[in-house]
C-alpha cells in the first residue's frame, strides 16, 4: 500500500495489532492510549466503536499532525458482553463459560486525522464456535492470555479452544485489515479532496 500523505500512529499496545498493521507496509508509529475501556454500552458494535475512537481520540489531540488508529475488541456469548480476564480466576470463568459455545468477535476501528476533525470508523464481527475441552485441559488454559477479550488466543498454535473460524481470523485476533485499508482509502480521499480545495 503507498504511503499515507501523514504520519501514522496506533494507539495500541498490542503486539498482535502491530504484526498485523506491519503487513499493509506502512510506518507508524506505536502510543499506546491507555484509557479506561470501562462503558455502560450494552450494544458490543456500538461499544467497541466508542471505545476505538476514544482511544483513537486522546492521542489525536495530543498529535495532531499525526493520523491516528484506534482498535477495541469483544467477545459476545449467549447475549453477553466478554472482556479481558481480570485474574487467573476470572480467565477460568471465561473458559468455562465459552467451552463448546458458539460465540461472536466484535473488533471496532477507527481513523481520526486532524486531532479529531475528521473521523472514519467501522466494525467486524467474525463467529467462532469452541472445542468442549475437559478440566484439565480448561485448567492448563486458565491464565494463559490475560491480554484478550476471552481469554483465548486464536492464533496461538499451541491453544486448542477453537474448533471454527466463520469471518476474517485477522479481526478476531484484533486488527481486521480490509476495514484497516478502507479506512486509509477513505482518509486519503477526504485528505486530497480537502488539499485541492484549499489550492482553488
Amino acid at each position: 500500500m503507498p504511503l499515507l500523505p501523514k504520519p501514522l500512529i496506533l494507539a495500541s499496545s498490542s503486539p498482535q495489532r502491530k504484526k498485523l498493521l506491519a503487513k499493509l507496509n506502512i510506518p507508524f508509529k506505536i502510543i499506546p492510549s491507555n484509557v479506561s475501556e470501562n462503558t455502560r454500552e450494552k450494544n458490543p458494535r456500538k461499544m467497541v466503536l466508542k471505545l476505538a475512537l476514544k482511544k483513537a481520540l486522546f492521542i489525536a489531540k495530543k498529535k495532531k499532525e499525526y493520523w491516528v488508529l484506534g482498535a477495541d475488541t469483544t467477545v459476545v456469548c449467549k447475549g453477553k458482553i466478554i472482556g479481558k480476564p481480570r485474574n487467573s480466576k476470572d480467565s477460568r470463568r471465561i473458559l468455562e463459560f465459552l467451552n463448546g459455545q458458539k460465540h461472536k468477535v466484535y473488533t471496532g476501528v477507527a481513523m481520526v486525522l486532524d486531532g479529531g476533525k475528521t473521523i472514519f470508523k467501522t466494525a467486524s464481527v467474525t463467529r467462532l464456535k469452541t472445542r468442549k475441552l475437559g478440566e484439565k485441559e480448561l485448567s492448563s488454559l486458565a491464565g494463559k492470555h490475560m491480554d484478550k477479550a476471552g481469554s483465548y488466543a486464536v492464533q496461538d498454535r499451541e491453544d486448542p479452544f477453537i474448533e471454527s473460524v466463520d469471518g476474517p481470523l485477522d479481526n478476531v485476533i484484533g486488527l481486521p485489515l480490509d476495514v484497516v485499508k478502507a479506512l486509509i482509502q477513505k482518509s486519503k480521499k477526504s485528505y486530497f479532496s480537502l488539499s485541492s480545495g484549499k489550492t482553488k
